[in-house]
């Protein structure tokens, strides 16, 4: 009865009527869960009034650290884990989608240095960030619905100016021009997303790799810098 009661309210809180437990999990790890996730709803009932807005159910672990909450923007069922950092200041804010989750030590920064406001971060429904990710935002991030997020990915939304050699780089200032991750979208664990770049929907991005330009709609790319390898849909593409 209990296992049964436990996944009626995960199903609700996750808008999925699919989602099933797997009946090898002992009910002292469910117990376990339940009082964690319970703690995190109580936590997130703390931190939503100072949010710019919230639509439903927020979990937040341990040591979480969210500055300029005002412009902070989430949907529903939304978990932030353990020793997360948001920083929402910038122009847009960050705006999180529907049954969204934060991996553990992730950073979400949209502003880099005071003198340059950043643009912001954006997540659709059902995607998630892997632990240790960090999304550098100042030139805008947006991330569409259902894309998996690997451990340890990053994005770097902003580029250094360095064609002058009688000033420092420092000195030289940055462009942005943004980065784009369309819909159900796989990035492994590792890959590096540099400025400028779209990722088309239903691309496979290999773990470790570094995305320096465009990747086409349903392709498999790996490598430094990354290249495309096969198209989904072809034989031996593990689909």
């Amino acid at each position: 009865m209990f296992r049964e009661s436990l996944q009626r309210i995960i199903r609700k809180l996750k808008h999925d009527p699919h989602y099933t437990i797997d009946p090898g999990v002992p009910t002292t790890a469910l117990v376990s869960v339940l009082k964690e996730r319970g703690l995190a709803y109580l936590r997130g009932l703390l931190r939503k009034p100072w949010l710019g807005s919230s639509q439903g159910a927020l979990f937040v672990g341990r040591r979480v650290q969210i500055l300029n909450a005002q412009l902070l923007h989430l949907g529903r069922s939304v978990t932030f884990e353990d020793d997360v950092k948001i920083d929402a200041l910038s122009r847009h804010g960050v705006h999180i989608g529907d049954n969204v989750s934060i991996g553990r030590f992730s950073v979400i920064e949209c502003t880099g240095v005071l003198i340059h406001l950043g643009e912001g971060f954006w997540i659709g429904d059902n995607s998630n960030l892997g632990d240790y990710n960090f999304v550098g935002a100042a030139g805008g991030v947006r991330i569409g619905r259902h894309v998996l997020i690997g451990q340890g990915v990053r994005f770097h939304s902003e580029n250094h100016v360095f064609t002058r050699t009688d000033i420092p780089i420092k000195a030289q200032g940055v462009t942005n021009e943004g980065i784009v991750v369309e819909d159900d979208v796989w990035l492994g664990s590792g890959v590096i997303v540099l400025d400028g770049v779209t990722i088309g929907r239903g691309a496979v991005v290999a773990a470790g790799s570094v995305v320096t330009k465009d990747v086409p709609r349903f392709a498999i790319v790996g490598g430094v810098p990354a290249k495309v390898i096969k198209y989904r849909g072809e034989e031996g593409d593990g689909a």
